[in-house]
């Protein structure tokens, strides 16, 4: 087998963890490493602990056995200032922040740079946060009160939020939900350009395939398959995992992976 990424190459590192919610154990023995700079996308039906693994990894969710590494430091040992300059979560269930302006929103992510939380802003924070509401197409509301926005641009600032924070690591809960097409590959240019490393959970796995370089499946609390999205994908998979039919292909054209997914009928056939 090829060895595994060096310290220094590893950018979160997850040790046997086990993860409950009381009685239910959500995962089980859940062992992977994040190289530095690379976008990895986590796949699975709900409740398979997609949101829980980003939570653990953010430090907001105490495992109940195992371990998380971020930049080669056990998260738990971490002061919330350190890790929030290590790495931002953009969770599906943020609060909206209402009664504030879209750049105000934006701007909390650069709390964790400045001295507290009544501290002035300076011109870097002030750069970083222009930066990314350019950078998600929000500039143009950026004096709006965050409830008057759509669900899609919500979804854009608080992504913009998270880039402002100006982190090694990007942990991003569904980031496309609510997203047009447009927007979806503009979002994803856009996080893959801050050369962050990037794990992100989905629901759309035909769109993971296109954008990440490696993915995760989980399915029952575990990691069903891992790699590059050709090798972690395929209709076995697939029907193991969500219990529908795929057939996969690559465009003639652009090589990019082709998901057509038919429910199951009686006896596990279409």
């Amino acid at each position: 087998m090829p060895a595994g990424p060096s310290p220094s190459e590893a950018a979160v590192g997850v040790e046997g963890l086990v993860c409950r919610y009381g009685d239910a154990e959500i995962l089980r023995g859940i062992d992977l490493t994040v190289r530095r700079g690379e976008f990895v996308g986590i796949l699975g039906p709900n409740g398979c602990g997609k949101t829980t693994l980003l939570r653990a990894v953010a430090g907001l969710h105490v495992p109940f056995a195992g371990r998380v590494t971020v930049m080669g430091d056990d998260v738990r040992a971490l002061t919330p200032a350190i890790l929030a300059r290590r790495l931002a979560m953009q969770a599906q269930d943020s609060p909206n922040a209402l009664g504030y302006r879209v750049r105000d929103v934006v701007a909390m992510g650069r709390l964790a740079h400045r001295g507290g939380l009544f501290s002035a802003s300076g011109a870097e924070d002030e750069a970083a946060v222009t930066r990314a509401l350019e950078g998600l197409g929000v500039a143009g509301f950026a004096d709006r009160a965050i409830e008057t926005l759509s669900g899609g641009e919500r979804q854009r600032v608080v992504i913009a939020r998270a880039l402002a924070q100006d982190t090694a690591i990007l942990l991003l809960d569904e980031p496309t939900n609510h997203l047009d097409v447009r927007h979806r590959f503009e979002v994803a240019s856009r996080v893959r350009a801050s050369g962050a490393t990037v794990i992100a959970t989905f629901h759309d796995m035909e769109f993971a395939a296109r954008i990440c370089d490696r993915l995760v499946v989980l399915g029952g609390g575990r990691i069903v398959a891992e790699g590059p999205p050709h090798a972690a994908l395929d209709a076995g998979i697939v029907a193991r995992v969500w219990s529908v039919s795929a057939e996969i292909d690559r465009h003639p054209g652009t090589g990019q992976m082709r998901i057509d997914l038919q429910p199951l009928g009686e006896g596990g056939h279409v």
